[in-house]
């Protein structure tokens, strides 16, 4: 009789849970972004959460949690109930670098459920608009010329912008001097000031400062060129075959979360990014939609953490633990 009672109030426990997950959500979300607000990963997801508050039926409540290079708002997400309610905006700094130049990554892509890349953004090279080179191969030659010369501005060791100028030697053959600072804006200041003499960085970043001439835009570390620019070569076009590494802003959950919950979220995310009004605001920014599936996505992290691997072991790269 005990066991026959107690199997009974496990399938109604399963029934309970079942139902629950049917009529997810039935409050608010929260979306974490492990950056502070005002950045481009803030931009991607208020965006997101907009269009997805109206396919889901509730509110999809932006929270920024900045620090520890964004690795603080992450470890929240995954200490998170795994109820679909907590989700997180990863981006290359957070899934890509953090797991592969920590000494010691307290969380990794098996903690959490990739839903989809959401959009991805160019990465560039600009220059404060002294540099003595007018295209990306004039430039390369100029750095050649002189070993240790030059210097790049990032917004810190280990961030997406610092990893860019690494890949960028290695790829190159060059040697530079990288000039951390405690964030993009000095960094970016000190190189239109010309005290430092480039910056890797997310195009829309600088579009304004290049369209007004405080920056020169000297290569896109992209696929393509970029809409507007066919002046500006890729890496690929100067002959740097293979290197390819854009910004991009990714939909996960906390690695529990039931598979009825993660398909509903998957099914919103296509639809928001099937609707025109959002994917021409991501447009918009300088972003271009994505929507790949939740397994394309994973193997997508899983790739690019296993080069990033290879760049901080040639380049002896680590984050402080």
């Amino acid at each position: 009789m005990r066991i026959w009672k107690h199997a009974v109030a496990v399938a109604f426990s399963c029934l309970v849970a079942a139902s629950a997950w049917a009529q997810y959500p039935t409050r608010p979300i929260k979306l974490v972004v492990p950056f502070a607000a005002g950045g481009s990963t803030d931009i991607i997801a208020r965006l997101t959460a907009a269009q997805l508050t109206k396919e889901l039926g509730q509110a999809v409540v932006v929270e920024n949690v900045g620090g520890a290079a964004g690795a603080l708002g992450t470890m929240q997400v995954k200490n998170a109930s795994p109820d679909g309610y907590t989700l997180l905006i990863g981006t290359v700094s957070t899934m890509i670098v953090y797991p592969a130049a920590h000494p010691k990554p307290q969380y990794s892509l098996d903690d959490f459920v990739p839903i989809t890349n959401i959009a991805s953004m160019p990465n560039v090279i600009a220059v404060n608009p002294n540099f003595p080179a007018k295209d990306l191969k004039e430039f390369i030659a100029v750095l050649k010329a002189s070993p240790g010369k030059y210097s790049y501005a990032t917004s810190g060791v280990g961030s997406i912008n610092h990893m860019l100028g690494e890949s960028f030697q290695s790829y190159s053959g060059t040697q530079m001097v990288h000039v951390p600072y405690k964030g993009s804006g000095p960094a970016m200041q000190d190189v239109m000031g010309g005290q430092v003499d480039m910056i890797f960085d997310q195009f829309p970043s600088s579009k304004g400062f290049i369209d007004g001439g405080k920056l020169k835009l000297i290569g896109a570390i992209t696929p393509q060129k970029i809409p507007g620019y066919p002046n500006v070569l890729t890496m690929q076009e100067a002959g740097m075959k293979g290197f390819v590494d854009e910004a991009w802003y990714g939909l996960l959950a906390p690695g529990k979360v039931p598979p009825e919950i993660i398909a509903r979220i998957t099914e919103a995310m296509k639809k928001s990014l099937a609707n025109p009004e959002l994917r021409q605001k991501l447009q918009d920014v300088g972003a271009r939609p994505v929507g790949n599936s939740s397994a394309e996505f994973a193997a997508q992290i899983r790739g690019e953490i296993d080069r990033m691997k290879q760049v901080v072991k040639a380049r002896n790269i680590k984050l402080q633990e």
